[in-house]
């Protein structure tokens, strides 16, 4: 592991200067300390503040990258593409499309011509549409490239004691809404409330899908028999209507990388990716 990490640092060293796509998750967090320490000032981290991140996010972006010490920019992308309102099967393809170009301009105008992002090796199996986007816009993968998986990037982390090691699994807000079903703001606004209404009840691993006026939560295995708690259910329910939803379902088996990718990989036999 400590190779693939030396690795790491070495392909970042060829950049000279680089700029790191930073989402304040558990993979770009550790791509920014290693930037740091392979580049110093020639590091940059971006990070796109969009209606499809939390706000909870862009604030953990923010104090990791002052904790890692690495210049941080945010850039506003207020507007949702029409191709990813849609919600197609390929909505990640033209979201990253989108995101990464508008990451690339902000480098280039600072005088930065290299973007990384945190893909690691285990993305590989997964369907993700995004990494088309990644490929087209040639924006490198340093972790994937150096062998890293989750499970690696995770420990490495711990190593260098980054708060973000046992972060939870995330995806953007729009992984909630089923492929098909238009996203727009006011869905975005009541799934992030919905969630932190969860975190609230101190919840770890959860996730709301929307489904029309549906708000089905998923928590992950082992928080279930939390919910066998009538002040609880009560609290929860009475929060996530107060948004707007008409009824809150429970998932009983709990939450499942990919819940939502069921029916695309019934219909188009594409296997499940992480949301």
């Amino acid at each position: 592991m400590m190779e693939k990490y030396e690795r790491l640092l070495s392909i970042i060293r060829l950049a000279n200067r680089a700029a790191v796509a930073f989402s304040g998750g558990v993979d770009s967090s550790l791509l920014c300390y290693a930037a740091v320490r392979a580049l110093g000032e020639g590091a940059l981290a971006i990070t796109v503040v969009s209606p499809m991140l939390p706000k909870t996010e862009i604030a953990c972006a923010q104090r990791m990258a002052a904790l890692v010490g690495i210049a941080h920019v945010l850039i506003d992308e207020d507007e949702i593409d029409e191709e990813v309102a849609a919600n197609p099967a390929d909505r990640c393809y033209h979201c990253k499309k989108r995101e990464f170009g508008a990451i690339a301009r902000a480098a280039a105008d600072r005088g930065v011509l290299t973007v990384f992002d945190g893909s690691n090796v285990d993305d590989e199996g997964d369907y993700r549409p995004g990494l088309r986007a990644l490929s087209e816009l040639k924006i490198a993968s340093p972790l994937r490239e150096a062998g890293l998986g989750k499970a690696e990037i995770r420990e490495l982390s711990r190593r260098f004691d980054l708060p973000t090691w046992d972060k939870p699994a995330f995806a953007c807000l729009a992984s909630r809404i089923p492929y098909g079903e238009e996203i727009n703001r006011e869905k975005l606004a009541r799934i992030e409330g919905a969630e932190a209404a969860l975190r609230g009840a101190g919840f770890v691993q959860f996730r709301v899908r929307c489904h029309g006026d549906i708000a089905r939560i998923e928590v992950a295995p082992e928080e279930r028999r939390r919910f066998f708690d009538e002040v609880l259910l009560d609290d929860v329910s009475g929060k996530i209507k107060a948004l707007g939803f008409l009824y809150v379902a429970f998932e009983l088996e709990g939450y499942r990388m990919g819940s939502l990718n069921r029916a695309l990989a019934l219909a188009v036999g594409a296997p499940g990716t992480p949301a």
